[in-house]
């Protein structure tokens, strides 16, 4: 495969074609904030978190779905980047009904640790408080709209790793809703194998076990990846 020198950071990193930037980072351990991505899985560019500055590109690119070119020159961590991160974080916050303190996920969570990391501590926009539902109908399992982000990691995995392909999304802006099957109770899906792979994808408490207890949420996503890898392996 061919390969071409970009520079990352003022560092010199060596990419392969068709490479994400995202890709090249991980592999050179530069550190670019992730929501939506997830090892193993297709990538979106839902989050826009891993937004990144390419010298001679007027807009900001989302490095997990942007292709390096040669000779690029990139930066992964200016005032700008800082600046566009904590606003995504805060609107993520703002945009559904967040309450850590309250939260299964509690200690256990993906974007309240985001939160930390962009130095978050308040929320400058107002909470929309938008009506959502939670849905206990499956044996084991419950959704909950109040904490989801849309990140689309419980879709890609029952669609890309499971083959189940009941999850999706439905609606547009602030009506977007996870749905299971047709909009059916996710214990009436005819598709769900209860595998649990959404729940261990899930960066929230959108997602999550009956046996769980507040603050007590424990999830190992690091066991589909794995997977993901032995599966390609295997092939």
């Amino acid at each position: 495969m061919a390969q071409f020198p970009v520079t990352i950071d003022d560092r010199p990193c060596i990419a392969e074609q068709g490479e994400t930037i995202l890709s090249i980072c991980k592999r050179y351990e530069i550190d670019v904030p992730t929501m939506c991505h997830f090892d193993g899985l297709t990538d979106v560019g839902a989050c826009r978190l891993c937004l990144v500055e390419v010298e001679g590109v007027s807009k900001l690119l989302a490095s997990c779905t942007a292709t390096a070119a040669p000779n690029q020159k990139i930066k992964t961590q200016t005032p700008k980047l800082e600046n566009y991160r904590r606003m995504i974080t805060e609107l993520l916050f703002s945009e559904r009904n967040h309450v850590c303190a309250v939260c299964i996920a509690n200690g256990n969570c993906e974007l309240q640790d985001m939160g930390y990391t962009v130095g978050m501590d308040h929320v400058r926009y107002p909470y929309l408080y938008p009506p959502c539902d939670a849905d206990a109908s499956h044996r084991d399992f419950i959704q909950d709209d109040n904490r989801c982000i849309l990140c689309t990691r419980c879709v890609r995995v029952c669609s890309e790793v499971e083959g189940a392909h009941t999850w999706d999304i439905m609606g547009r802006g602030i009506e977007s809703r996870l749905i299971s099957d047709y909009h059916q109770p996710w214990g009436e899906s005819d598709t769900c194998t209860s595998c649990g792979k959404c729940v261990e994808v899930c960066p929230t408490g959108a997602l999550w076990p009956k046996d769980a207890n507040q603050g007590f949420l424990r999830k190992r996503p690091s066991l589909i990846s794995e997977l993901v890898a032995k599966r390609k392996v295997r092939t």
